[in-house]
């Protein structure tokens, strides 16, 4: 059915419009963060700066640990991406291979596990990492941030284990293969674009993730990223603007750079999980 111009051009419109609504948050940041005192200060603010300055980025990483934020975060997130695709892809492929009445079950607790809320988890989570002293360490954020990733890893891997076709397997066992060659040599280079896709995913998750450090790491060492853009808002809730916008403009990058290089990968991988049977 061919659309009409009046409704193509309302198409169009509502698309840009929502395309503004995105971008504004991060070009306000990207603006904010190379304004001087005087410009963040003004009733008449612009868009672009009159005066750009690279001072508020010297303050930031004067006054609070940057670097080694970054390091935790980036330690926390990348362990966390590994580990999760470490577990997830097997639990996927049982899932996706063998329909019992287990795998339908495990199927229905990850959806049902997505609508649990934070505060709810955090108790448990924290005795637990208590009792294994892992308060206040990199490696308790990390086995934290496994648990919260596997349900969307496995929900998204078995869509993807869904989509290669069980022919291909049965040809390999025709053949002569044994399971573990045809999973390792017919099934997981398929899988490949999947694994990739759900750790980047897995990664800008922990990456982002702000409640959980908050509650579990105390000490400056140990924190993370958006734990640490926190202190640049004072005690009675005043923001130092420019260094809160510079650091968090450079903390937002990572994020976007992975996620421009990935987003096609996790549309495919969402949408082969929403048609499979």
């Amino acid at each position: 059915m061919r659309t009409s111009t009046p409704a193509r051009a309302g198409q169009y419109t509502a698309l840009l419009a929502y395309l503004v609504f995105l971008a504004f948050p991060f070009l306000w940041l990207l603006s904010t963060a190379f304004k001087p005192p005087r410009e963040l200060g003004s009733l008449h603010p612009t868009w672009i700066p009159e005066d750009p300055t690279l001072a508020n980025f010297r303050q930031a990483f004067d006054e609070q640990p940057l670097l080694q934020a970054a390091l935790n975060s980036l330690l926390a997130a990348l362990a966390a991406a590994v580990i999760a695709v470490l577990i997830a892809t097997p639990m996927a492929y049982v899932v996706a291979r063998r329909r019992t009445r287990l795998a339908k079950a495990v199927t229905g607790w990850v959806v049902v596990s997505q609508a649990f809320p934070f505060v709810l988890l955090i108790i448990p989570l924290f005795l637990v990492l208590k009792n294994l002293r892992l308060i206040n360490s990199v490696p308790g954020l990390v086995l934290v941030y496994v648990v919260w990733a596997l349900p969307f890893a496995l929900w998204m891997l078995a869509g993807y284990v869904r989509a290669v076709p069980p022919e291909l397997e049965e040809a390999a066992a025709v053949d002569g293969a044994g399971r573990l060659r045809t999973l390792v040599s017919v099934t997981a280079p398929l899988l490949a674009p999947g694994i990739v896709a759900t750790a980047l995913f897995a990664f800008i998750t922990a990456w982002n993730e702000f409640f959980f450090a908050l509650v579990l790491l105390k000490t400056p060492e140990k924190q993370t990223l958006p734990v640490v853009l926190t202190h640049f808002i004072g005690a009675e809730g005043v923001a130092d603007l420019g260094p809160l916008a510079a650091a968090a403009f450079l903390a937002t990058l990572p994020s976007l750079v992975v996620f421009a290089i990935i987003q096609r990968r996790i549309t495919g991988g969402m949408l082969t999980g929403a048609v499979k049977s």
